[in-house]
């Protein structure tokens, strides 16, 4: 997975998500991020083109995204995690996850 084939570029990120969708998922780990998707690591996984509901909090931000996504994989084997495709993010969130991202850029 080399980010030059990428819509949008990869970062790891210290940061925790919290999941609704079938189950309700707390401080889920983020393996990592893009202005297009998030990819979170947990035990319980949710099925393909599942819609959740998303809390992504950036402690070292002091700051959280509350999005909508569709997930598009997921891994039942180990380690269990699945990638979300963000959908109906508006300019405001996506300009607050652009600046949160190019903050760990510099």
């Amino acid at each position: 997975e080399d980010n030059e084939n990428r819509e949008h570029r990869r970062f790891e990120v210290t940061a925790l998500v919290d999941c609704t969708g079938r189950e309700l998922l707390l401080n889920h780990r983020v393996s990592n991020i893009s202005l297009g998707g998030i990819c979170i690591l947990s035990e319980s996984v949710e099925e393909t083109g599942s819609i959740v509901d998303l809390v992504i909090n950036f402690p070292e931000q002091d700051t959280s995204l509350a999005v909508q996504g569709e997930v598009v994989w997921c891994n039942t084997e180990s380690p269990r995690d699945m990638g979300i495709r963000y959908v109906n993010m508006d300019d405001e969130r996506r300009n607050t996850l652009r600046r949160f991202l190019e903050a760990r850029d510099s």
